[in-house]
């Protein structure tokens, strides 16, 4: 007698993005060492002399781009240490708000924040919802107030099915051209206890017979002196200019996103995920404001509690007072923070539960986000189809110059493969990135918290580097505010 085998379901198929060039590198690195190359050969037609001059700087930038540490280009190392010295002598890296002086730029938020604002649009059923406006790309954020169902507790066939559904929601942003990027956000921070006793508080109603009110007084003074405090957030960012309907000012465009953001909502839902709604312009305030300053976590709470937040917590409340930015570390008033992003993602298969470690409450505040930048469902099958291209070639390179394929280039290229199999079969295509942010508020407890993440990311089968001169805007990327790295690393700093 036999008896069947349940076994569990692993996910995986997700590769790095390798174009046709060069010893590895992308287009843009081949142009640059094929010119570089071409201008030497051109330059010896004339003399030796010129040969030289002309070969020395050469030699240098193909090094420089040639040459990897820990899988980055040393050019991408020198460009980032370049812009970190024009940041820190321009004092970009330095932050002081106005507590007292009123201009017209008195409030705003510091570094890539700078450009942000927060406005309230209807929600077309009554109700009104807050949404982050850059007024220097003209994208707007909206952010789903979410609480997630844990695989622990439910059915593996049920497991399976919300990664399926959430993998057919993004492929549904592939036929939406004007979502640009989608951030999921888990939050998570010990309570110190006061949101019960206030919450608690709040609902006793004081007609109540004595002896129940000693009793709840006795459950609260009882309940653990420490809590966890998780918010599941899912905030979508919307370019008016990629939308058909061509919205020609604010108002009309935040119409346009509230009517593309039902549909998304209702299937959002099959995901092992419940809505609760959007989030108000008090809440994203108050998230952007207990980020910067955790020691007013209870008291913002209390606020948000309240009737009507609305007027004490505003976009120029969720600023800092002060804030710095190290080569490895962001001061913010009482908190100083530290930021990963994805190096690299697991090279085996996982199962659904892969992250829970990572996403689980801990000692000290921290944020993991997710964020996915979807193709175009044209745009996906031109893309497999260059990375096939591309994996090819690189075979057939190897295989004129005598060299056998590793395991890790017949691995790559089965991947790419497959994937340009499934993208013909309807799945969606996106990047995904990671990052992950921790903040304490005694300097004494960094090596502690980040020891701690770094081990989380371990048990997830991840490889998270520090975001080295780029700490506040990594800080940033974790907040529902529509910061995508990627497109911040194709403007050049002002």
């Amino acid at each position: 007698m036999t008896q069947a085998v349940d076994e569990v379901r692993t996910y995986g198929g997700w590769r790095r993005s390798r174009g046709m060039g060069l010893f590895g590198l992308g287009p843009i690195a081949t142009a640059i060492v094929l010119g570089g190359v071409l201008a030497v050969i051109v330059s010896a037609s004339f003399s030796i002399t010129v040969a030289l001059i002309v070969g020395a700087p050469v030699a240098l930038m193909v090094a420089a781009t040639l040459t990897r540490w820990d899988g980055v280009p040393l050019s991408h190392a020198i460009v980032e240490r370049f812009r970190w010295a024009m940041a820190t002598m321009r004092g970009h890296t330095s932050w002081r708000g106005g507590v007292i002086v009123e201009h017209q730029r008195a409030w705003q938020l510091p570094g890539v924040l700078a450009a942000t604002e927060l406005v309230s649009a209807e929600d077309g059923l009554g109700g009104t919802y807050g949404v982050v406006w850059d007024r220097r790309s003209g994208t707007l954020t909206a952010t789903l107030r979410c609480a997630s169902t844990s695989t622990w507790l439910a059915n593996r066939s049920d497991a399976d099915t919300w990664v399926a559904n959430w993998g057919s929601w993004l492929a549904s942003l592939g036929h939406l051209p004007a979502i640009r990027w989608v951030s999921v956000t888990v939050d998570t921070a010990p309570d110190p206890g006061s949101t019960l006793a206030d919450h608690i508080a709040a609902r006793i109603d004081p007609a109540a017979p004595a002896t129940a009110r000693r009793l709840m007084d006795e459950l609260v003074r009882r309940s653990p002196a420490a809590a966890a405090d998780v918010d599941t957030r899912v905030s979508v960012t919307f370019d008016p200019a990629a939308s058909p309907a061509k919205p020609k000012d604010l108002p009309a465009a935040a119409a346009e996103f509230g009517r593309t953001l039902h549909g998304l909502t209702s299937a959002l839902g099959s995901c092992g995920v419940t809505v609760l709604g959007r989030a108000s312009a008090p809440d994203l305030a108050g998230i952007v404001r207990t980020a910067f300053d955790p020691a007013s976590r209870g008291e913002v709470s209390r606020l948000l509690w309240a009737g009507d937040p609305g007027q004490l917590l505003t976009w120029g409340d969720a600023g800092p007072v002060a804030a710095e930015e190290s080569w490895d570390r962001y001061r913010h008033d009482s908190g100083i923070s530290v930021t990963w992003a994805l190096h690299e993602a697991p090279r085996q298969a996982v199962n659904a539960n892969v992250l829970a470690r990572l996403l689980s409450p801990g000692l000290y505040p921290k944020r993991v986000t997710l964020q996915y930048r979807p193709f175009s469902a044209g745009a996906a099958a031109r893309a497999l189809e260059t990375e096939v291209n591309a994996s090819s070639f690189r075979a057939e390179v190897a295989r004129r110059q005598g060299r056998d394929a590793t395991a890790r280039d017949m691995a790559d290229q089965e991947r790419a493969r497959r994937a340009a199999r499934e993208e013909a079969m309807g799945a969606g295509v996106v990047l995904v990135s990671m990052y992950a942010t921790v903040t304490v508020t005694d300097e004494d407890d960094l090596l502690t918290a980040t020891a701690d993440v770094e081990a989380r990311a371990e048990t997830a089968k991840l490889r998270l580097r520090r975001m080295y001169r780029s700490q506040g805007a990594g800080f940033a990327v974790t907040l529902p505010c529509g910061i995508c790295p990627p497109v911040l690393s194709r403007r050049w700093p002002r």
